[in-house]
């Protein structure tokens, strides 16, 4: 954990964003796999972690806007406990070291609840995500589970946005550490990649380099020679000359701090021309948004100047036609490239989206757009110095979309389907990164940028 002053300033400036009432951080419990005892990898709350720090179950925090008091709640190991798990730091030590003088067992947290709610004091919340915090919020407040997002406390919700989405340079360094633990994992895939390895040989390895240097991924790792599948978690294939392998993956550190790369690589160790033309305009595209991002600007334009780079390239190669501008702000590039430029990042590799992308991605000043590709992106406003993005332009050709378009006609003032058609085995290309926003503009983050253009990936694959 961070230093104790780092979390006693960021509940001090909490308190100072909300105006009165208790403030309720339920942390997350074990969740059970299969059978009780056997329960899946412990990930905290971030929104926990962050005013907390601490990285243990059954434990909760507590805000009272009105006194300035700050509790932490929970039942300290009893003997049983211990002879499966060994000796534990009591939670009033552990409080301790993230600046919180008062615990209380957290069956007091009921009758602190029951007092406030008979006052009529506001309960302040935000909306859970998993169902036993739903519950648990529905047998603190006497609400019906079904009802409990909907009481969650907007004011809340934009205050905890606010001072998350500006990391501090500590946040900042545990971000590049996780760059670096995901740097490793993306070369170790360009090394083992060869024709006969099966998909899951390499998920397996690169994976088990996010254990070796942090807590382990930041998200189920994507490794696919189908990359036209955005999402795609199939690991059953086997490799094979002529195709190219997308390999999505990220880290946390024991922080649980996240990075989030894409890298796109040819099976045989070397990019045909045709691969090559298509890679090169992701990789422009990726490049165009370096050079253009700065606080002030939305992240909505350079979604639509990715798209644009994007669209120009694919008209180089016939595959696009007619007024570049035009198609982009109809969304026709939105065939090749469906999602959005990319989204925020820090204690979640999607960060606070528990929260609400109204609130992460959006604003007041900048609403969600109906537009093909424009209406996925996940983050759309206006960039500050201390966020942390990523970009991840990407081209796929994905066989199901393209009839659709086809069929229905749209698009196609822009789009030669005809030329697409020669597409329909490509598959799906993209290239993740990581960004800082600076004062004056931004940075990439992580020192030991994975391989990028098509000469460092063939260079580096074949041992040059």
């Amino acid at each position: 954990m961070f230093d104790k002053k780092i979390y006693i300033e960021r509940r001090k400036a909490l308190h100072e964003r909300l105006s009165s009432g208790l403030v309720l951080f339920p942390g997350n419990d074990e969740s059970s796999a299969n059978y009780p005892d056997n329960t899946y990898r412990f990930r905290q709350d971030s929104t926990f972690l962050y005013f907390f720090g601490l990285n243990r179950p059954k434990t909760v925090g507590l805000l009272d806007l009105d006194s300035g008091e700050d509790i932490l709640y929970g039942d300290d190991t009893s003997l049983e406990d211990i002879i499966w798990t060994g000796p534990q730091p009591t939670l009033t030590e552990l409080a301790y070291k993230v600046g919180i003088e008062h615990t209380q067992p957290i069956n007091h947290l009921y009758k602190r609840i029951e007092a406030a709610a008979a006052k009529g004091r506001r309960i302040h919340y935000l909306p859970p995500y998993r169902a036993e915090t739903t519950l648990h919020i529905s047998r603190l407040l006497g609400l019906m589970p079904d009802r409990v997002t909907a009481h969650a406390s907007t004011e809340l919700a934009r205050a905890v946005v606010a001072l998350r989405e500006v990391k501090a340079r500590c946040e900042i360094e545990e971000i590049e550490f996780a760059c670096g633990i995901a740097s490793r994992m993306h070369r170790l895939a360009m090394r083992m990649c060869r024709p006969g390895t099966s998909e899951r040989e390499i998920a397996g390895a690169i994976e088990g380099v996010a254990l070796q240097y942090g807590a382990g991924v930041s998200f189920p790792s994507i490794v696919t020679q189908n990359g036209q599948t955005l999402h795609n978690h199939d690991y059953s294939g086997t490799l094979q000359s002529g195709r190219l392998m997308l390999v999505d993956a990220g880290a946390e550190t024991t922080m649980n701090y996240c990075s989030d790369f894409t890298r796109t690589f040819p099976v045989s160790g070397y990019f045909t021309p045709k691969q090559k033309e298509i890679y090169d305009i992701v990789l422009a595209a990726n490049r165009k948004v370096f050079e253009l991002a700065h606080p002030s600007a939305f992240y909505y334009q350079m979604h639509n100047e990715a798209a644009r780079v994007i669209a120009e390239g694919l008209r180089s190669l016939g595959l696009m036609r007619g007024n570049m501008e035009d198609a982009v702000a109809v969304g026709a590039q939105a065939l090749f490239m469906p999602h959005g430029l990319g989204h925020q990042m820090g204690l979640d590799v999607h960060d606070m989206e528990n929260i609400g992308e109204k609130y992460v991605g959006y604003d007041e000043e900048t609403l969600r757009s109906s537009t093909p590709g424009l209406s996925s992106l996940r983050m759309g406003k206006r960039l500050r110095e201390g966020f942390v993005i990523t970009v991840e332009p990407g081209i796929y050709f994905i066989p199901d979309l393209i009839d659709k378009w086809e069929v229905e006609g749209f698009g196609r003032d822009f789009i030669n389907f005809a030329k697409v058609r020669e597409y329909l085995d490509f598959g799906g290309i993209r290239i993740e990164d990581n960004m800082l926003i600076t004062p004056y503009g931004n940075r990439l983050l992580g020192s030991d940028r994975p391989p990028v253009t098509t000469s460092e990936i063939e260079s580096y694959m074949n041992n040059d």
